[in-house]
This record gives C-alpha cells, structure tokens and sequence, in this order.
C-alpha cells in the first residue's frame, strides 16, 4: 500500500517550550550571525549624497560659506543661488550593498531672481538664518515653532518643513545636527537603562506606560541592557498587552513602538539600540500593506528623508509578523479578516516592485499571497483565540521557530 503523506503540522497547532534557552535559541543563533556581519554602514557609491552627522563648529562653518557664497554672487552679478539635492522619487537610489536608499547626486537651482522660485530662496535664506541662530545659542527648536517664526512668509508648514529637509541636505548633515527636532509620539519599555539629560532612568520602572522618546536623542546614553531581542511594535494595543504582562520578564527583552507610522525619533533610537547593543530586532505590525510599508520604512529608511538613512534605518530589523501566511498558520477566522480596498491592492503591488522587496523572496511571497487572498487582518486579529494568545503562543512559536522574514 501507498505510504499516507504525513500532513504539516500548522504553527498554530504546536505548543510552544517553556524553556527559555529553547524558546530563544533560534534568536540567539540570529544574533551570532549579525554580530559577525555588522559594522558600520559604508556608501562606496560615489553617485549619491554623502551625509554626516556634523558638530555645532562645523555646521556653523558651512553655514557661512553658503552665507558667503551668496554675497559674492550678489557683489558678482546680482543672481545669486542656492544649489539643492533634488529629494525627488527619481533621484532616489537603492544601495544594495549598503542595503539602504540613498539620495542621488542630481541638484536643483534655487534663484533669487525667478519668479518661480524666489518665494522659496527667501525662505531657504531665512530658515538658514534661525538654524544659525539655533546654532550659536545651542538651543534646540520643533519645526512647528520654526514655522511660527515667520508664519507670513512660510504660508503653511509643510513649506518651512521642506525648506528644512532641503538646508540638512545641502550641507551634508542630519536635521538633528542642525538642532531642528520633529515632534516625537514613540515609547519604549523593557530591560534597557538609560542616561537621558543627566538623569538615569531604568525603563523597567516606570509603570505601563514605558519612557517617551525623546527627539534629543544626542543627550542620550545607554547604560546597560541585559536584553536578548527588541521588539517594534506597530499598534498601541499590541503595546497594552505586553506591558500589562510585562513581557520583558517573560523573554527578556525591549518593546518600542512608534504608535503607527514610524516617526524620527523612534527610528533613530532603534537604529542607536540595535547599534549599540547587537541584539536582534523584530517588527510586529499588521497584516496589510500599511504594516508591511511601516517595516520597510524602519528598515531601509523613507524616500523623503532617503539623505538621512545611515542615521535612521535599521538594516538588520526582521519581519516577525503578522505575516499573510500567519492567517491560515495559526487559525485565524475568516470574520475577523477584512477584505483588502483597491487602494490596499494598489499599494501591495507598489511595494512589490521596489528593488529591495524583490531581493527578499519570502517577503515577495508573503506580499503576493496577500494579493491572490486579498484579504488582512490586525494584530488585534490574534485576540479571536484569546486575550493571552499574543504572549502565550504566537510570539514564542513564532521565535522558537524561527519564523520571521
């Protein structure tokens, strides 16, 4: 008789160890893997920005050689320009060996005596002015309080914001460097001691609600950490439960999360904590386009801010979940998945065209069966199966297994 092909065992139907060594020898062997292969990003294109993150001395210095430059094309000839990275889709460049996106070489002309632009030189003159400003006073400004310097000539923030990405740019720097913050909405909790602003704070004491991000993150010092992994975590709700059932003493380890779409702040301490501490991380974000953009963000650095990279992405970061294939894997009813929009469909089939999901063959595939079911689930999805169902089994059979993209 024909030997009965033995079926797959689902990971939803396994019971997860309760072994610690077991549970984590799989992130442990990750972590070995990493710390061979990490070191410093290094750009070896030479068509792309080269950006640094600058002192104050020197950030004061270029801003005078730009002030200086202006004064002799204006004694010259009476035109004078700014030249600008072009921060357009199509001077965005994808670094494979770097593995990060990158800003090409292509600049803009900015003039004074065009009527098309000149609206935005004098506000690229002015926000120059106030970052001096900043600069000599070493104080540090939000760029909502940069717009309100001069709400008559910005008009709408998005237009001093821009002109701020574009100044960080020209000179080759970080908007950190230039002392200009955005707002920060991130939290992190777990086993990580800090030194924020003089004062150390020891994030595994400060209640449910976990320690917010600072957007100052250079008055910032990691003291000592004994965790073993960090979690990314997209949804505040994800967050409550794994604080109420202070995970970090389950699996040592640090929870962050960004409260949805990824901010600044809380990339650039992900990217400072994997640094320093070499410790693998993991996302945990929803299964739908959105979740999987917000990984992608974390994890190779955002178009927009693509000059900023190497300081805010995360190269290293995986993808734990909730992956497409987790829906069938671990059970999920059909009534608590929602049928996936046009706009979600559009939006998966863009992510599957960039260079960097094409080179990750089980991303493709989780992204395209996304697309043949057309269906996504939340992370509060899991629920279905029970308050607990989060932290007692989809997060240890998922890094038992090592299950993760």
């Amino acid at each position: 008789m024909p030997r009965r092909k033995r079926e797959r065992k689902k990971l939803g139907d396994r019971t997860p160890s309760k072994d610690l060594n077991v549970l984590l020898k799989k992130v442990r062997e990750l972590r070995e893997v990493m710390r061979k292969k990490q070191k410093a990003v290094r750009i070896a294109r030479k068509d792309v920005t080269i950006v640094q993150e600058l002192d104050r001395e020197e950030v004061h210095r270029r801003i005078h050689e730009i002030a200086r430059m202006i004064y002799e094309q204006i004694m010259r000839d009476g035109k004078p320009v700014f030249e600008i990275p072009a921060r357009t889709s199509d001077n965005i460049i994808y670094d494979e060996g770097a593995d990060l996106l990158l800003l090409g070489k292509r600049m803009l002309r900015r003039v004074f005596h065009s009527l098309t632009s000149v609206a935005d030189a004098t506000r690229t003159m002015r926000i120059l002015e106030i970052i001096h400003e900043l600069i000599e006073n070493n104080i540090h400004a939000t760029k909502r309080e940069i717009f309100y310097t001069d709400v008559p000539l910005f008009k709408e923030q998005r237009f001093s914001d821009e002109v701020i990405e574009d100044i960080a740019a020209m000179l080759g720097t970080t908007r950190n460097s230039l002392h200009v913050v955005a707002a920060a909405k991130g939290a992190a909790i777990g086993r990580l001691v800090i030194r924020d602003s003089g004062d150390v704070i020891d994030l595994t004491k400060l209640g449910s609600g976990g320690w917010a991000i600072t957007p100052f993150l250079d008055q910032v010092e990691i003291i000592d950490s004994d965790a073993e992994l960090i979690f990314v975590v997209e949804k505040d709700a994800a967050v409550i439960r794994l604080a109420e059932a202070k995970y970090w003493n389950v699996i040592p380890c640090i929870i962050i999360t960004g409260k949805g779409s990824a901010d600044i702040a809380t990339r650039a301490f992900l990217r400072m904590l994997v640094k320093e501490l070499r410790i693998p991380a993991f996302a945990l974000v929803d299964s739908d386009p959105y979740g999987h953009y917000i990984y992608s963000v974390y994890l190779r650095g955002s178009k927009k801010l693509s000059y900023e990279s190497p300081f805010l992405a995360t190269p290293e970061l995986k993808l734990l979940g909730v992956l497409s294939k987790d829906l069938d894997e671990f059970n999920i009813p059909k009534e608590v998945r929602i049928k996936m929009t046009d706009k979600d469909i559009e939006r998966t089939k863009q992510l599957l065209k960039e260079p960097f999901v094409q080179k990750n063959k089980k991303w493709v595939e989780d992204l395209e069966l996304m697309l043949e079911r057309k269906e996504k689930a939340e992370i509060q999805a899991l629920a279905s199966h029970g308050f607990k169902y989060l932290t007692e089994y989809y997060l240890p059979i998922k890094l038992e297994t090592g299950d993760w993209i």
